[in-house]
């Protein structure tokens, strides 16, 4: 990576860092507090606490938040030049990997359940309420972090011992982790194919509610059809959080960019590929819902019921 990356000579002055931090901390900032509002106004009745899809949407916000929040956090450390300890920098990245891998798997579910509410509306009370919806979520998470354990296998083989030192030459990032080749190999096959099932049950779930909605052309069809779209595009915004370690490593291997360069555009990409997706989600799901706005509304002027 060094030797095909930019120029390790040339730094960055002090008032760019300084701008960089403030450029990416800013709309990071109004993400998180959007995000949280948003939050907090899902856990605020019960209708949201108890509707499955409301249950859904409560834990994509909250993997998309927390993601948000390390990202912003590993950028801010990496402007200070501060270099972690290899364990301390795989924990934090690859737990932030955790929930960039929630996000898709989420709204995979979140097309299950509004395919079930149109085509198998009699059903849907047994098939997603309660207690299975609790135990599908349980299940997503503990594959992800599966897959974590599996990733810290990877990693931990390693001659770690034969270093100098633990602490890292670069900043943290998912770039400098990935120091395995069976590692490498294995995000490579893993990220694929996670998307790659996500996108078809997405898409089966649409033509699904596309045929319900030709047949009886009813307001919940078309709406469940259309919600079905964002939750396609909602994939697109995750996968973007996945590309984008790849995006900067091709960045750093193809173009001649000095160091300085090579910052500013690392700097846009993150902008424009891990933070505004994020602050989407909101403008997709929450905002469009007619009885999430006003509640958020309620809480905004301070009132309650």
């Amino acid at each position: 990576m060094n030797s095909s990356g930019p120029d390790q000579g040339q730094y960055l002055s002090v008032s760019e860092r300084w701008f960089n931090a403030f450029f990416t901390t800013l709309p990071s900032v109004m993400c998180l507090l959007v995000n949280t509002l948003l939050l907090w106004t899902l856990r605020s009745k019960a209708i949201f606490r108890e509707t499955p899809r409301y249950f859904l949407l409560f834990n994509l916000l909250l993997a998309d938040t927390m993601h948000l929040f390390i990202s912003q956090m590993l950028y801010l450390i990496a402007s200070t030049h501060t270099n972690l300890h290899y364990p301390v920098c795989a924990l934090i990245t690859l737990s932030a990997e955790v929930f960039s891998e929630v996000s898709p798997l989420t709204v995979m579910l979140m097309s299950v359940e509004r395919y079930i509410a149109v085509c198998q509306p009699l059903r849907h009370a047994a098939l997603v309420g309660g207690r299975r919806i609790v135990a599908a979520m349980l299940s997503l998470w503990g594959l992800c972090i599966m897959n974590l354990i599996v990733r810290v296998g990877l990693l931990v083989q390693f001659p770690f011992h034969k270093l100098d030192s633990l602490k890292m030459s670069e900043y943290c990032s998912g770039v400098f982790i990935r120091i395995t080749p069976l590692f490498v190999a294995y995000d490579e096959g893993y990220i694929p194919l996670l998307f790659a099932c996500c996108a078809v049950v997405i898409l089966w779930s649409y033509v699904m509610v596309v045929m319900v909605a030709r047949k009886c052309a009813s307001e919940n069809s078309v709406k469940a059809r259309n919600t079905l779209l964002l939750h396609l595009l909602q994939l697109i915004f995750s996968l973007s959080a996945s590309i984008y370690l790849p995006l900067v490593v091709t960045v750093a291997r193809t173009m001649a960019l000095s160091r300085t360069t090579y910052v500013r555009v690392q700097s846009a990409l993150y902008v424009f590929i891990m933070i505004l997706p994020r602050s989407l989600s909101v403008l997709i799901y929450g905002i469009r819902d007619q009885t999430i706005r006003s509640t958020m509304q309620q809480t905004l002027q301070c009132k309650t019921g």
